[in-house]
């Protein structure tokens, strides 16, 4: 008999949603609560009072003892700190306590959490807020509650905090669109997220004798295994049952948090593995993707198993994106990217689409920024995930039709019909009416735009973010526009036209793994920026800065201070790389290079000529690492930002390399019994 629950029974059973809020909170109150998320709008004290004592009375059912504001701050992370519910009452008596002040704020402190500048070390205060539009759940007999996080002196110091705003910035534009084009009974724009995990698993044992893997989480060096991914038996293959085992857990786990864990299998690499969820709010997206890779790494454990989450554990194989699928819908329940089905569903769409090709052409460098990071730079451009030009790709039949609209010709849809902004021609248009473009960063999937640049181990908050400060822009220029002439059809034409006219450059339908994309790009005047150190310029341009002052997302000094943060971090990683290889050379392979020499015979002429050449390669070996070294050492005594960037991007990325390209033909040179470390064979077909 199947000892396993229905999965409808315990669905959402660690989470305080408003189906389980109903039984613990008055029916008066919880309306209040309703009607101030959907307005935006102060909770009185009196009715979050009421949610307190009804979350806590929850909590303790669920057999919590502590709760915690759970925030994410700008390490990308999640932080919390627990209190318990248990308090002295009395000489020598005890009782729970939990009250509307513990639930909407908390002072965790600001200054070991990454700030750019905003704080200073000895400025300890900061403060997390209740996102009472997120809900609480419960984790480990703890009650998280779901908060943004600032500075004492109110700067943002979290992800998403910009997140909410964008949302809501998109959401005023969008209401102020569907107005002028006569629609009066939308209330508020939502946008919805689905973001695909991709992931690796490696056993556990073999993974703790990997220092880089540990400390790095990728393999600083490792010679091509003898089979890779060439004969594409992995992908779509059957699921092992040790994976299996692990997705099973994994989904309940998922499941009783309230996150629809939907699609699973395995992915193109070896022991790489994908999970999707279905669509959601952003910001509620966003907080289940934090907590799914949170779970997967835990529940892997319970399984012996490791998770990886980098962009590029492995050289030689495809690495690991985390693909965004994003859109805006109507409380309604219509979504703005659908073509629809009548003439004025076309000329919304249309509005709305070309609204987002002017938004992506006049921001991409703030787009690609969002994706960089330093275990992506190993990832993108690799034929195996976008490059690192960002182009549109919106399929050979939607782009027909744009072309007809900026040409004012015919549009030949099966029959040739003269085509107007209004017209029924994109009736015709089938949700799938082309082939999809895995090349493309980001490319338009019938009612969804899909960002697949994002890196496996990132957030979404920020790529959301700035998808959703771009469409606001777009929308509230055209706004502006159409207030200002008047919102007829011929002005509407005129503007979805002149759209898409002037930002057709940033539609490509073709291969972006081709280099002759790489000339194309540049001869439309499109940045290839192909690395972290090359965006981090770029995120706070005068162009960025007033983009995300103007819609509230960030103050200057924020986006300052998250340039800055961006520097560091990308510094810090690569010196961490840097020093793990020196360290996993000097105190592993220069000794198994040693002692295999002092093994082999110059009595056997085969023995004799590996003994020569393995001699060589250790003592190349051992000069690129005193080069590397050499330069760490430099970086060291650096204070310079501009230097530091620049010795990180140029100088010890290129010495690592050169180390790697002396180890990998050393490891395939090397008997086995002296190699210290686990192989790529041992690594990826262990499962």
């Amino acid at each position: 008999m199947n000892s396993r629950k229905n999965s409808g029974d315990y669905f959402g059973s660690l989470v305080f949603n408003e189906s389980t809020m109903r039984d613990y909170i008055p029916e008066t109150s919880l309306g209040v609560w309703k009607e101030c998320v959907k307005k935006h709008t102060v909770l009185p004290e009196k009715i979050a009072a009421d949610i307190a004592d009804g979350m806590k009375r929850w909590a303790l059912e669920q057999g919590a003892t502590h709760y915690t504001h759970w925030f994410q701050p700008l390490t990308g992370e999640t932080a919390e700190k627990h209190e318990g519910f248990l308090i002295p009452s009395g000489q020598d008596g005890f009782r729970m306590e939990f009250s509307s002040k513990e639930l909407i704020k908390g002072e965790p402190d600001a200054s070991s959490f990454p700030s750019g500048g905003l704080r200073s070390t000895f400025e300890a205060r900061g403060y997390s807020a209740w996102d009472p539009t997120s809900y609480a759940f419960i984790k480990d007999k703890v009650l998280c509650i779901p908060t943004v996080f600032c500075s004492y002196s109110g700067e943002v110091l979290d992800k998403k905090t910009p997140l909410l705003r964008s949302g809501e910035a998109l959401n005023r534009q969008a209401v102020r669109i569907l107005r002028l084009l006569g629609d009066e009974s939308t209330g508020s724009v939502t946008v919805n997220v689905g973001a695909e995990q991709e992931y690796f698993l490696l056993r556990k044992e073999q993974f703790m004798k990997r220092e880089d893997l540990r400390l790095c989480g990728r393999t600083l060096f490792g010679a091509d295994a003898p089979k890779k991914q060439e004969l594409d038996d992995h992908y779509y293959g059957a699921i092992k049952p040790e994976v299996t085992a692990f997705m099973q857990d994994l989904n309940d786990e998922l499941w009783k948090l309230g996150i629809c864990a939907k699609t699973e299998h395995n992915e193109v690499a070896p022991a790489q593995y994908e999970m999707a969820p279905f669509f959601t709010n952003a910001n509620l997206a966003n907080d289940q993707n934090q907590l799914t890779m949170e779970i997967m790494k835990r529940v892997a454990e319970k399984h012996d198993l490791v998770c990886l989450l980098s962009e590029k554990p492995f050289a030689g194989i495809n690495g690991s994106g985390k693909h965004v699928n994003w859109s805006i819908s109507t409380d309604t329940g219509e979504n703005l990217f659908s073509p629809g089905r009548t003439p004025a569903d076309n000329t919304r769409f249309l509005l709305f689409f070309a609204a987002f090709l002017k938004g992506v052409d006049e921001y991409y460098e703030l787009l690609r920024s969002s994706a960089a990071y330093a275990g992506n730079d190993n990832r993108l451009g690799g034929q195996e995930a976008p490059p690192a030009i960002i182009s549109v790709f919106i399929g050979s039949e939607l782009e027909a039709v744009i072309d007809a609209i900026i040409s004012e010709h015919p549009y030949d849809g099966g029959e040739n019909a003269a085509l107007a902004v209004g017209g029924d021609v994109l009736l015709q248009i089938a949700r799938d009416n082309t082939d999809r473009n895995r090349t493309s960063p980001l490319a338009f999937t019938g009612n969804k735009f899909e960002f697949r640049m994002v890196g496996s181990s990132q957030s979404i908050a920020s790529p959301v973010a700035y998808l959703n400060t771009i469409m606001a822009q777009e929308l509230k220029e055209a706004a502006d526009e159409l207030e200002s002439a008047g919102a007829t059809q011929e002005t509407i034409t005129a503007l979805i036209r002149r759209m898409l006219k002037e930002h057709r450059r940033i539609v490509f339908n073709g291969n972006g793994y081709d280099a002759s994309w790489v000339e194309e790009a540049a001869r439309r005047g499109l940045k290839n920026l192909k690395n972290t150190a090359q965006t981090i310029p770029e995120y706070a341009s005068e162009k960025n800065i007033r983009l995300l002052t103007e819609n509230g997302i960030y103050t200057r000094k924020e986006i300052e201070s998250r340039g800055a943060i961006r520097l560091e971090k990308y510094c810090s990683i690569i010196t961490i790389e840097a020093r793990t290889l020196i360290e996993m050379v000097r105190k592993g392979i220069l000794g198994s290079v040693s002692a295999y020499l002092a093994s082999l015979s110059d009595a056997f002429g085969f023995e004799k000529k590996q003994k020569e050449e393995i001699g060589r390669l250790g003592d190349h070996l051992y000069c690129v690492l005193e080069q590397l070294e050499a330069d760490v050492k430099k970086l060291d005594l650096c204070e310079d930002e501009a230097a530091r960037l620049s010795l990180c991007s140029d100088v010890l990325t290129a010495d690592m390399k050169a180390v790697r390209a002396v180890i990998d033909p050393l490891e395939k040179r090397i008997d086995s019994r002296f190699w210290p470390y686990p192989d790529y064979t041992e690594l990826l077909f262990a499962i």
